[in-house]
Order: structure tokens, then C-alpha cells, then sequence
């Protein structure tokens, strides 16, 4: 899938807001998983296999796992996890091939996208609960090194930029970018505000934290695209650099941005297909949530300790019964 660099009004139940797709991680969560734990008999009688989808990042799968071992155990669905790119995923929920999708990043969505929406095959099911925020991060004893980094016009300095430089580089510092699908304007904003730094694609999530993970441990200058909620901002005291105010105006047209990404408030999709396919799922899924705190909860185990995403979800079940007996 080729990298979109620019981002999409989002209309009708996104509320007009603006945002940005992006995110990822390599941790894998198991298709093949137990059932939640729990002494609640299984409200039972689904048949028809579920399938859900799992985008390229950590929290997406901690999502499509919570509910597939939920659906099975209190629903009586077999339920199957798909790995698929966010960006070519929509063919298959159109055509019911895929069901739902639990955590989309609506502002990423392209015009080619949103036509799914529009022609009503593929339906928001609500709000997930969390807000994203994507930005500029660096870790804080960057800043103590440059404290004229703490805004974006700290960057226009050629002397300090050369201290981000790599290689690929040169004279330029290196803008530490993730993987290529994802939507991402950080080219655009870069030289729009004249920036003596180029973007340099890490390749997935897992590339671009062993990337900080060496910055830090070497106290190295490092400046990248970076989002929350995620563990290794915790971990590496990563510190938004503070951007241009976000407007409408600026993402207006997408060569032109100039400015700081929006928040994202993330939305679940499903095909339109599945309401009648299965009623008690399609209910299950709009009440579905998991807000910052309750992912922020989830995410160390796997990011930081990586352990698997279905295992975390189980223990996240068995501990939180009050919180999941609302989505039946």
C-alpha cells in the first residue's frame, strides 16, 4: 500500500473533527486464543464465525482480542482475528467478509475510504472511548541538552538540526518516521515550516522504538512521529514538541499543512452486513469500549514486556467482569 501523506476531513458521526490514521506494532496476538475467563455462563446460540479485524498496532490487537474472547465465551461465536492493513481493509467489510474493525483513526481515511461510509456498506458503530494524539516526540533530556526545542522554531536552527543528522541525512537532522502505510504529513509540515530536517522511514513500530531505545540509552538525539496512548511514551519520557496550533484551515490542503496534528477520537466500524448477520454481536460491539486509561493499562505487558496480546486480554477479562457485563 503506498504512503498517504496527507489527512481527510472527517464528517457526519465523527462530529466534523479532523484526524490522523497512524500507529503500529509487530506484536502478533494469537488467532487461536481460550475463551475469557469467567463463572458467567455463556448467553450462547451465535453460529456464524466473526471475523475481526486486527490493524498494525498493539492496541488494535489488545482490542480484537478483549472482544473475540468475549464473543465466543458469552456470545458462543467462533470468532477468527484478521491481520490487514488499515488502509485495505474496507473492501472486505463492505462485503462482509470481515465484520468489524475496533479501533479506526477516521482522519487517515482517504476519499476512496469514506466512499464505504457514504454508500452505507460499512457503518460507525460508535466511539471507542480512547483519544489519540499524534506529534513530534523527543526524549526529555533533549530538551535539557536544547532547551530552545521545546517549540518547533527551535528546529529551524541548522547547528542543532546537524545534531539529529544520520547518515542518510548529511547535513540535514534525521525526522525519525515509522512505518510507510501509515498516514503521515511530517514531510509537509517539515517543509512548509522550512526545517533544515528530513524524514526517514524507520519501517514498523518495533523499528522505530529499538531506534529509541538506543537513542536513549546513548543520549543521543532522536526527533520522531510518535503518538499516545502508547507504553514507550512512559518508558522514554518522550515529550511532545509543541507545533503550530492545529486549524481546519491548515489540513485544508494537504501539500500546504503546517501545523500540529488534531486529537483522534477513535471509532469502531463494522460491515453493514453484520446487523443482520448476527444482532447480539452488532449490539456487543456498539457498546464495546476501552478508554486512554483502560488501553494504557493493557499496553506495558505487550510493548514492554512482550508478552501476547491474547494472554494479556484473558487476565484484562477475568479482572474487569463489572466492566465487560455492560457490553451484553
Amino acid at each position: 500500500m503506498d504512503r498517504r501523506t496527507f489527512l481527510q476531513a472527517v464528517t457526519g458521526a465523527a462530529g466534523g473533527a479532523w484526524f490522523l490514521a497512524a500507529c503500529g506494532s509487530d506484536s502478533k496476538s494469537s488467532g487461536n486464543t481460550s475463551a475469557a475467563s469467567s463463572g458467567t455462563a455463556a448467553t450462547g446460540g451465535g453460529t456464524q464465525k466473526i471475523v475481526l479485524v486486527k490493524n498494525a498496532w498493539t492496541a488494535s490487537a489488545l482490542d480484537a482480542e478483549i472482544a473475540k474472547q468475549l464473543i465466543e465465551k458469552q456470545l458462543g461465536n467462533p470468532v477468527e482475528i484478521t491481520a490487514i492493513d488499515e488502509n485495505t481493509m474496507y473492501d472486505g467489510l463492505s462485503s462482509g467478509k470481515l465484520d468489524a474493525c475496533l479501533e479506526v483513526w477516521p482522519s487517515g481515511l482517504s476519499p476512496d475510504e469514506m466512499k464505504y461510509y457514504d454508500n452505507k456498506s460499512v457503518v460507525d458503530i460508535g466511539k471507542l472511548g480512547a483519544v489519540g494524539r499524534i506529534g513530534w516526540y523527543t526524549p526529555s533530556y533533549v530538551l535539557e541538552q536544547y532547551p530552545s526545542l521545546k517549540t518547533w522554531e527551535g528546529l529551524k536552527d541548522p547547528e542543532i538540526a546537524k545534531a539529529f543528522a544520520s547518515a542518510e541525512t548529511g547535513s540535514k537532522g534525521r525526522f525519525l518516521g515509522t512505518d510507510p502505510s501509515y498516514s503521515q504529513a511530517d514531510e509537509a509540515i517539515i517543509t512548509n515550516l522550512e526545517l533544515p530536517f528530513q524524514v526517514v522511514y524507520s519501517g514498523s513500530e518495533a523499528a522505530t522504538v529499538a531506534a529509541v531505545d538506543g537513542a536513549v540509552a546513548a543520549k543521543k538525539p532522536i526527533l520522531l512521529y510518535w503518538w499516545t496512548p502508547t507504553a514507550a511514551t512512559a518508558k522514554y519520557d518522550l515529550v511532545s514538541i509543541e507545533l503550530p496550533a492545529y486549524t481546519p484551515e491548515c489540513w485544508a490542503d494537504p501539500a500546504k499543512v503546517a501545523c500540529a496534528y488534531p486529537e483522534d477520537v477513535l471509532l469502531k466500524a463494522a460491515s453493514a452486513k453484520l446487523q443482520a448477520k448476527d444482532p447480539k454481536v452488532w449490539a456487543f460491539l456498539s457498546k464495546f469500549t476501552l478508554t486512554n486509561d483502560q488501553q494504557l493499562s493493557l499496553l506495558p505487558a505487550v510493548e514492554i514486556d512482550k508478552r501476547d496480546a491474547a494472554e494479556v486480554a484473558a487476565e484484562w477479562i477475568t479482572a474487569n467482569e463489572t466492566v465487560w457485563k455492560a457490553w451484553l
